[in-house]
């Protein structure tokens, strides 16, 4: 079932087209969006959220449009800048949450902030970076969302309280009627915990892809200029010059192995992946 369901989607800046988008987020997984800055994963999340208008296109989250307010009180929102004035404690939080959300739990909300270790009479102004960010983590979990959209979620968060959050996350979805969507510039945390990949690059969707048939399927080839000159071009995806070697990118790690069985096959990561497309040659 599809939880979000994006098509022919378009949004228009001077400097900026994000677009035409065209996606289908199904329940009961994490999806990671990757993508440099200002390529476009913050847009296509105020899209979703109806914070920013689309220019054409329709969106709709469960179904329904997502201007629906019966929609949006099921969706959880962790903003890479905080939405929550400086001046309120969690306490006031609190308050504000259980007139907002149907679906609210107060004592779901302070037991995250005890895990966190989060004194709810603390004023946000006078927390971390970190420790704010986990105060809108508690409180997006609290009212019991269907789906969670995370920009840059662990970003300040120490690596500890990072593996904490992630295995939260992990149990959100262990319930397959619910569904993260998770933007972040720590691949690895993706690697980690992500079911699917979409990846943006200039605007447009350039991979929409599992990840685990991301790691079965691309490989890094490093190898010298001679036997680079080797390599067939319908198997280069991209490539980057080093001072000493080239680094080639292909997409079926399997046959290139067998067919280059001289070169070196490196494992991909997601920062590789990002790098070889956003950086190297075609």
């Amino acid at each position: 079932m599809s939880v979000i369901s994006i098509e022919n989607v378009k949004k228009n800046y001077p400097n900026f087209s994000l677009g035409e988008i065209n996606l289908e987020i199904e329940s009961g997984m994490i999806i990671g969006l990757i993508g440099e800055n200002g390529a476009g994963k913050t847009t296509l999340l105020k899209l979703i959220l109806d914070i920013i208008k689309l220019d054409s296109g329709s969106i709709k989250v469960f179904g329904k449009s997502n201007k629906d307010m019966n929609v949006k009180n099921d969706i959880g929102v962790v903003m890479d800048n905080m939405f929550y004035p400086e001046i309120l404690n969690s306490n006031n939080i609190d308050s504000i949450n259980k007139s907002c959300f149907d679906n609210y739990d107060s004592q779901l909300f302070f037991n995250y902030l005890k895990q966190f270790n989060i004194d709810p009479k603390q004023n946000l102004k006078t927390l971390s970076k970190g420790n704010r960010k986990k105060v809108e983590i508690a409180s997006a979990l609290a009212h019991k969302p269907k789906l969670l959209i995370l920009d840059e979620p662990t970003s300040g968060l120490d690596p500890i309280v990072r593996n904490e959050v992630l295995s939260i996350f992990q149990s959100f979805v262990e319930d397959e009627n619910r569904t993260i969507v998770f933007s972040t510039h720590i691949t690895s945390d993706l690697e980690h915990v992500a079911d699917k990949i979409i990846f943006i690059d200039n605007g447009r969707v350039y991979l929409d892809e599992y990840r685990d048939d991301i790691f079965d399927n691309y490989g890094v080839l490093k190898c010298d200029i001679d036997k680079f000159n080797q390599i067939d071009k319908k198997d280069i995806v991209s490539y980057l010059k080093n001072r000493y070697f080239y680094q080639v990118l292909v997409d079926d790690k399997e046959r290139c192995q067998k067919k280059y069985p001289d070169m070196v096959m490196d494992q991909i990561t997601l920062e590789d992946l990002m790098l070889l497309i956003i950086k190297g040659e075609k």
